[in-house]
C-alpha cells in the first residue's frame, strides 16, 4: 500500500514538473520572440541595404511583448504586426516569400525607397490591411495573391514600374487604392469595389483604359465575315443548270468586285494625297534662337493653334500647354550630342529648360514615353527635375526646371573678369560630394539601366547657388538618355572616352563603371582645373600624367595652390579619382563605394589635423 502511495506520489511529481516545463518553454516563446518571424526578418535584413544601417540595429529578438528595439517594428503579444521602414533609401529586392512566416503581419510600409524586382506574394498574410509599396522601382504584374487578403484597407502601389493589369479586387474593407503612375495596361475592371475609387487612382498608365478614366477603351473589331461579306462561296453558282453560262456570270461578277474595289480605293488615294499635300506645305515645329512656334502664321490665321495636353509629373507646378511653351520667347544656351537646350520664359515670367533632342528619330512613342515617365519620377536634390515632355514624329521635346547659375565647366573655365567665380576647396568639395549622391541615387533608382547616367561631364552638371542652396549644389542633367539613342551612338557620349567603350565593343562592354569613370575625370577636372581635350588619346595622357605626380601641387589647380591647409585633402580625392578611371572597369569601384571612401577620408583628414 505505501509503496503503491510512494509510485502515485513520484508520478503527481513528474507531471507537475512537466507542467512546470511545459508552462516555461510556453512563456519563453511567448514572451520573447517566435524564431520563425525573426529569421524572416534577418533574411530581409541582409538583402537590403538602406542608410539606416538596419545590420546593426536589427539585433537579438525583434519583440519583446508590446515592445521592439528593432528599427520600424512593431509588435503585440510578442507577434511582429507592423513593418515601417518608408523613406530610408532601402535599396535591393524582395523575395516573393519575404514575409510568408511573419503571419501575424497588419501593416507592411516601404514607401518612397529604391526598390525593385517583383512585388512579393504576400500569400496567406490573412490579417494584412496596409500596404503601402509606392515610390520604388517594383516592376512587373501585380500578384494575383493580392485580391485574396481579405482585411486589406489600404493598397498603394502608385510611383512604379509596374505591368500588366489591373486584377479583380473585390474587398469591401479597401478604403485607399492607388496604381497610377506605373505602366499598367488594358481595361480597368468594373468591380464595385475599383469603380468608388477617382481617376487619380489610375492616371499616369499610359495603356490603362475605361471608367473612370476619361479614355474609353477600343471597341471590339467586328468579325471578318461581317467587314467582308464576298466569300467564293457566295461567287459559286448554285443552280447546275445555270453552268453553260458560268463564264459570263464570271466575267460580271468580277466586274462588280473590281468596281466595288475602285469605288473604295479611290476615295482612300485621294485623302492621302490631300494630306500629303498639307504635310509637304505644313511647317514644322521650329525652335529657333529667339522664338519658338509649332505652325504658321498662314495656319494660324485659318484655325486655332492645337492646345496639346502636356502630362507633368509635379502636380503642384503651374502647368501650360504645348501651344504657351511654343509661343514663348526663347534663347540657344547650349548645343551637345543629343540636341539643343534652350530657355523659354512663359507668359508668367518664369523660366523654363527646354531640350530639343535630334538624335532619337527612330524612337517610337511608346519608348520615349516609357523611359522619360521613368525618368521624370526621379526625384533628388542633385538631379535636374524634368517637368513634363512632347513627342511627335518630327520634334522630342523634355522640359526641365531652371538653373540660373549655368554649368560646372562654365564656372570651372569661364572667361576672367569682374564676373568671374572662383571656386575655392570647400565649393569644389561640396560639388563633388553632390555629384556622387546623385550618381549613387540614379545607379539604386535605374538598376536595370547599363549606365544610368551615361553622359556625364562637367557641362551636364548645373550650379545652383541661391537663398535655398546657400552653397553651390549641383545638379546633374542629360541622365539616363543612352536607352533612347542605342549603343551605336553611346560612343558619342561621355561614357564613349572610358577605356572600355572607345577601344572595346560596345555591345559586351557597356557597365555602370563607365559611369564610374566619368564621374572620376570630372572629378579630376575639377581639382587640376584642366579643360578636357575630346581626343581619346589625350585624355589618357592626362590620367597618366596625374597618377605619375599625384602627390605633387602641380597637378593642383592655379586657385587652389593658395590654400596649402587642403592639400592633403586634395590629394587624397585624386586618389578616390584615379580609382574611378581605372583602366579594367572591374577595379573601379561602385558609386556607393566612393561615397563611403570619401566620408572616410573626411574623418581620417579630421583626426589627423
Amino acid at each position: 500500500m505505501q509503496t503503491n502511495m510512494t509510485t502515485l506520489l513520484i508520478i503527481l511529481f513528474l507531471l507537475l514538473l512537466l507542467l512546470v516545463l511545459l508552462l516555461h518553454v510556453n512563456n519563453v516563446n511567448g514572451s520573447e520572440f517566435f524564431h520563425e518571424e525573426r529569421d524572416s526578418l534577418i533574411q530581409l535584413r541582409d538583402s537590403l541595404t538602406s542608410i539606416s544601417n538596419l545590420h546593426s540595429n536589427w539585433t537579438g529578438p525583434p519583440c519583446h511583448k508590446d515592445q521592439s528595439r528593432w528599427l520600424g517594428i512593431t509588435c503585440s503579444d510578442s507577434h511582429v504586426i507592423g513593418i515601417d521602414l518608408q523613406g530610408i533609401e532601402l535599396t535591393g529586392t524582395l523575395l516573393s516569400t519575404s514575409f510568408q512566416n511573419i503571419t501575424f503581419l497588419t501593416n507592411l510600409s516601404l514607401s518612397n525607397n529604391a526598390l525593385h524586382g517583383d512585388l512579393p506574394t504576400l500569400k496567406g498574410l490573412v490579417h494584412l490591411r496596409v500596404v503601402s509599396l509606392s515610390k520604388n522601382r517594383f516592376f512587373g504584374s501585380i500578384p494575383i495573391e493580392y485580391v485574396s487578403l481579405s482585411n486589406i484597407s489600404q493598397l498603394e502601389l502608385q510611383d512604379n514600374l509596374l505591368n500588366g493589369s489591373i486584377p479583380l479586387f473585390e474587398q469591401q474593407s479597401l478604403v485607399i487604392f492607388n496604381v497610377s503612375y506605373n505602366f499598367l495596361q488594358g481595361k480597368i475592371p468594373q468591380t464595385s469595389v475599383l469603380q468608388r475609387f477617382p481617376s487619380s487612382s489610375f492616371d499616369n498608365n499610359l495603356e490603362l483604359c475605361g471608367k473612370p478614366l476619361n479614355k474609353p477603351c477600343n471597341v471590339t473589331s467586328q468579325t471578318q465575315d461581317q467587314d467582308h461579306p464576298v466569300s467564293s462561296s457566295n461567287l459559286a453558282p448554285s443552280n447546275p443548270s445555270a453552268s453553260s453560262s458560268s463564264s459570263t456570270k464570271s466575267l460580271e461578277v468580277w466586274s462588280l468586285v473590281l468596281i466595288a474595289i475602285a469605288a473604295v480605293i479611290l476615295p482612300i488615294l485621294v485623302i492621302i494625297c490631300i494630306l500629303c499635300y498639307k504635310r509637304r506645305h505644313k511647317k514644322p515645329i521650329k525652335l529657333g534662337y529667339n522664338h519658338m512656334e509649332s505652325v504658321s502664321k498662314e495656319q494660324n490665321s485659318k484655325k486655332k493653334t492645337m492646345n496639346v495636353e502636356l502630362e507633368f509629373f509635379d502636380k503642384e507646378r503651374q502647368m501650360f500647354d504645348l501651344d504657351e511653351l511654343l509661343r514663348s520667347s526663347a534663347e540657344m544656351i547650349g548645343k551637345g550630342k543629343l540636341g539643343i537646350t534652350y530657355k523659354a520664359r512663359m507668359q508668367s515670367g518664369s523660366f523654363l529648360v527646354v531640350k530639343r533632342l535630334k538624335a532619337m528619330n527612330g524612337v517610337t512613342r511608346h519608348e520615349f514615353a516609357h523611359q522619360i515617365q521613368l525618368l521624370g519620377r526621379l526625384k533628388h536634390e542633385n538631379l535636374l527635375q524634368i517637368i513634363t515632355y512632347y513627342y511627335s514624329n518630327e520634334e522630342k521635346l523634355v522640359i526641365y526646371e531652371h538653373v540660373p547659375n549655368g554649368s560646372l565647366f562654365q564656372l570651372l573655365h569661364g572667361h576672367e573678369g569682374e564676373g568671374k567665380v572662383h571656386l575655392n576647396w570647400e565649393a569644389r568639395k561640396h560639388i563633388i560630394k553632390g555629384i556622387a549622391r546623385g550618381m549613387v541615387y540614379l545607379h539604386q533608382s535605374l538598376p536595370n539601366d547599363e549606365v544610368p547616367h551615361g553622359n556625364l561631364k562637367s557641362s551636364n552638371v548645373l550650379i545652383d547657388h541661391s537663398n535655398r542652396y546657400p552653397y553651390f549644389s549641383p545638379k546633374l542633367t542629360d541622365f539616363g538618355m543612352q536607352l533612347l539613342v542605342g549603343k551605336a551612338y553611346t560612343r558619342k557620349l561621355a561614357v564613349g572616352k572610358s577605356p572600355e567603350v572607345s577601344k572595346g565593343d560596345i555591345r559586351d562592354q557597356l557597365t555602370v563603371k563607365a559611369d564610374v569613370f566619368c564621374f572620376g575625370i570630372v572629378l579630376l577636372e575639377m581639382i587640376t582645373g584642366k579643360v578636357l581635350s575630346e581626343n581619346e588619346e589625350e585624355v589618357f595622357e592626362w590620367l597618366k600624367m596625374i597618377s605619375d605626380n599625384k602627390w605633387s601641387t602641380e597637378i593642383l589647380d592655379s586657385e587652389l595652390v593658395v590654400e596649402k591647409g587642403k592639400h592633403m585633402e586634395m590629394f587624397k580625392l585624386v586618389g578616390i579619382g584615379l580609382e574611378c578611371v581605372a583602366m579594367e572597369p572591374e577595379k573601379r569601384p561602385l558609386m556607393s563605394e566612393v561615397v563611403r571612401n570619401m566620408e572616410e577620408k573626411d574623418e581620417e583628414i579630421t583626426m589627423w589635423m
